[in-house]
C-alpha cells in the first residue's frame, strides 16, 4: 500500500521510534507501513493520521492526478 507516512513524519522531525511510541506499535512496524510492506489495521491507520495531524485521505489514499 503507497502512503505518505515517511514523507509527513520527516517533514515534522519525528523518528520512527517517536511515532511507534505514540501509536503503541514497534519501529519495525512503522517501518515497514512506510514501505508499504505492511497494511495496517484502521484503526492503526487513524491512530498514525491523528497523531501526524492529518486525514486518512492525506496519508493513504492515492489520488489520481
Amino acid at each position: 500500500m503507497k502512503n505518505n507516512v515517511r514523507k509527513v513524519r520527516l517533514e515534522q522531525s519525528m523518528t520512527q521510534e517517536q511515532l511507534a511510541r505514540k501509536v503503541s506499535v514497534t519501529r519495525q512496524t512503522i517501518g515497514l507501513i512506510e514501505k508499504g510492506e505492511y497494511n495496517p489495521s484502521l484503526q492503526l491507520c487513524v491512530s498514525i493520521a491523528k497523531t501526524l495531524n492529518q486525514t486518512l485521505d492525506q496519508l493513504f489514499w492515492e489520488v489520481e492526478q
